[in-house]
């Protein structure tokens, strides 16, 4: 590899490490033709699968030149930092040859937009394209969809890239004008309504007419930056589950902002908010997985998450009166709410309790956090008295029981 090509990867992989919506669940692309890779049930980015296991890909900017001076972005025109550009044939051969050492298992490929919106998408197109169609690259393939461009190049996109995503990043239009005044959120959302469309037409042809060909099989996805304009946490959880519901987006990523200048625009913060960052990542999957609903986790009096404790175990402490929960008898939606128990654990206790009588035994042998999980539910071994309930202190005696969590519960909540 010659040294300006290492010097162009020094440069534009740095830079690539702010954007934070990279996953590889939901494709599907067999390899079945002798050719290179295979990204059937892996995934990429140095993220987790749904199994536990760490995947990794080749994670670039095509570029990071721009000819926007976003107030939150390293990339920004008025940055003074060191400029460099891919060319389409770097980018193939970076992939392949890190794919060929086993290096990697899939690219990652976003860009900053140099000259225009669609002279920036063709060029990440034609990577994918060629990887596909002249290589025989069938590995994991994510390309940023740059807001602005014309449908046709989305549309070609859609065919030969397993995953999309239109990175909203501020979320709210006035502080997008703020931050990025030569933005506007109806570049951003044209795009996402145009590939949403275009998937959900390829899945109705799909059964009807099988040489349908597959189009983004991955979905969608964005990125919120947290910390870099005004809005709350609700405001933020709301965006989120709009995007879900309407959009029917695979995943929005929440980055904390990193500060990279002095500028009025944005806060003055010494360092990510990363706290914060992970709270409301806790959040989002109580809204994807446990059936919460946003107005559940925060109101108009508590727009923001606390920092001490996780959502769920906020809004349980919120509500005394639905607690404690029996075991024995309370429908799946409320076993599910309470701390400790996770998706996994309740679908156990509703099958178990069929056969038997649960006791607190079978639950710590079905696997719940039973520290936590101790002060919310009632079942033969656990006497709950009634009136017991005071919320502050269980919140204290929790919050002193996780600063030293056991290795396999960090990160982890019910």
């Amino acid at each position: 590899m010659s040294s300006n090509i290492l010097e162009k990867l020094r440069i534009l992989s740095d830079a690539a490490k702010y954007d934070a919506s990279c996953s590889s669940s939901g494709s599907k692309r067999a390899n079945l033709t002798k050719g290179l890779g295979n990204s059937d049930g892996m995934g990429i980015c140095h993220s987790y699968t749904e199994d536990g296991r760490c995947v990794s890909l080749l994670k670039i900017l095509f570029t990071n030149h721009c000819i926007y001076d976003c107030a939150y972005c390293v990339s920004r025109r008025s940055n003074d930092v060191k400029r460099a550009a891919f060319t389409v044939e770097d980018v193939i051969d970076l992939t392949i040859n890190f794919y060929r050492r086993n290096y990697i298992e899939g690219l990652f490929l976003s860009s900053g937009i140099f000259k225009n919106a669609d002279y920036t998408m063709e060029r990440l197109v034609r990577v994918a394209r060629e990887l596909r169609l002249l290589h025989n690259f069938n590995g994991y393939i994510h390309v940023k969809a740059i807001p602005g461009a014309s449908p046709e190049l989305l549309h070609e996109a859609g065919l030969y890239a397993d995953r999309l995503s239109v990175n909203i990043e501020i979320p709210s239009e006035a502080s997008l004008q703020k931050v990025a005044p030569e933005k506007n959120y109806s570049d951003i959302i044209t795009p996402m309504n145009y590939l949403r469309g275009e998937r959900e037409k390829y899945a109705d042809e799909k059964p009807h007419i099988k040489s349908t060909p597959v189009f983004m099989p991955g979905g969608q996805s964005t990125q919120l930056i947290v910390g870099a304009s005004p809005e709350n946490d609700r405001d933020i959880l709301q965006l989120a589950d709009s995007l879900y519901q309407k959009q029917k987006l695979k995943r929005v990523y929440y980055s904390g902002y990193v500060p990279i200048a002095t500028d009025n625009r944005v806060p003055d913060l010494s360092a990510p908010p990363l706290v914060r960052e992970n709270r409301i990542y806790q959040a989002d999957w109580l809204l994807r997985f446990y059936g919460f609903s946003v107005d559940e986790i925060l109101d108009k009096n508590s727009p923001d998450l606390d920092l001490e404790i996780d959502p769920k175990l906020g809004y349980a402490l919120r509500h005394p009166d639905k607690f404690p929960v029996d075991i024995n008898r309370a429908d799946y939606e409320m076993v599910l709410r309470v701390p400790g128990i996770g998706v996994k654990s309740a679908k156990k206790i509703i099958s178990s309790r069929r056969h038997q009588h649960l006791h607190v035994d079978h639950l710590q042998k079905i696997g719940i956090v039973l520290k936590r999980a101790r002060y919310f539910i009632s079942c033969p071994g656990l006497a709950v008295k009634a009136g017991s309930f005071q919320a502050e202190n269980i919140r204290q005696a929790i919050i002193a029981g996780d600063k030293a969590p056991a290795p396999a519960q960090l990160g982890l909540f019910g």
